[in-house]
């Protein structure tokens, strides 16, 4: 078995963790990849603090184990994140902040409520001022990863990171979906990896069957970094771009991105725009979550498996 710092940092058994996305909201998700020993993260980004707390409630009825409740801190809703230290959850995942945001308050809250805090960085200065704000562990993703990325890629980031915030542990994120990976991140310097789209195409995961086969079916060469997802829902995410299939919609725009957010603000329908407005969620969600990963995925496992070691199909 496999044990880095990491483990005991979080209390976990593997070095093994699970991004906190917003696009889904899967206390089982996070719950069984908890219970396999490591560690599962709920994206509360866009959640109400009732909704916060029904999911921690959903997670502490299926596990006793580690688990961390994640936030965006450009975009942080104070009563959500006041509900989420309230609940005194084990970890709390922070990513993406603006260059003129303070980071250090939003951890040292998290400390007072008692949670260890990891911090994901997609660039060596983000890295190093979490580190300084006092985060327990360092997140590199690579811009291979699903979701929002940065520009720099996981093989280069990961060992700039590992130098500069030593001795503060690093998960590698980004293109990693197998034991593969992982190897790579432990050479890289890294004690563990972070994975999100491998665990979106497991039976745990709530979403539809259609999109976990567009996971399998992916090789990496049908996707494409871009800020059309969010120019279209009209996001700012800063320092970010999405990385998103090549569907019709993206292909469409691509190169034309000046005109995509006023083209579907003129079609939406007011209600919809502003509704979408109102709660920050994009009109499409799923948009993004494909990885460039190179690795070829194979058909939905469960997470017990996959962090145990145990022979499955991953």
């Amino acid at each position: 078995m496999i044990r880095t710092p990491v483990c005991d940092v979080l209390q976990i058994e593997h070095p093994i963790a699970l991004g906190g996305m917003g696009s889904i909201q899967a206390p089982a998700l996070v719950a069984a990849v908890s219970s396999a020993g490591g560690l599962g993260a709920m994206g509360c980004h866009y959640l109400s603090p009732e909704q916060i707390r029904a999911g921690t409630a959903a997670i502490r009825e299926r596990t006793n184990k580690s688990f961390a409740l994640n936030f965006l801190i450009f975009d942080i809703n104070e009563e959500a994140f006041a509900a989420a230290l309230a609940l005194h959850p084990p970890a709390i995942a922070f990513a993406w902040p603006r260059r003129d945001q303070d980071v250090k308050p939003y951890i040292a809250r998290a400390h007072a409520a008692g949670c260890k805090v990891t911090f994901m960085a997609s660039a060596v200065p983000d890295a190093v001022r979490a580190a300084e704000g006092g985060a327990d562990v360092i997140i590199a993703q690579g811009t291979e990863g699903g979701g929002h990325v940065g520009w720099q890629t996981t093989l280069t980031l990961v060992p700039m990171v590992v130098d500069a915030v030593a001795p503060v542990p690093v998960l590698a994120a980004g293109g990693i979906a197998d034991g593969r990976g992982l190897a790579a991140a432990l050479a890289l310097g890294a004690d563990g990896v972070l994975l999100g789209t491998r665990f979106l195409a497991s039976e745990e995961s709530p979403l539809h069957p259609n999109f976990k086969q567009a996971i399998l079916d992916s090789d990496g060469h049908d996707t494409l970094l871009s800020e059309i997802p969010d120019l279209a829902a009209g996001i700012v995410w800063p320092g970010a771009m999405s990385r998103s299939r090549r569907n019709r919609f993206i292909a469409r725009w691509a190169g034309r991105e000046w005109g995509c957010g006023r083209a579907v603000r003129r079609l939406m329908p007011p209600c919809r725009l502003r509704a979408a407005t109102a709660t920050r969620k994009r009109p499409c969600s799923r948009w993004d979550r494909m990885p460039a990963s190179s690795t070829t995925f194979s058909p939905p496992a469960r997470s017990s498996p996959v962090l145990r070691g145990k022979p499955s199909k991953f």
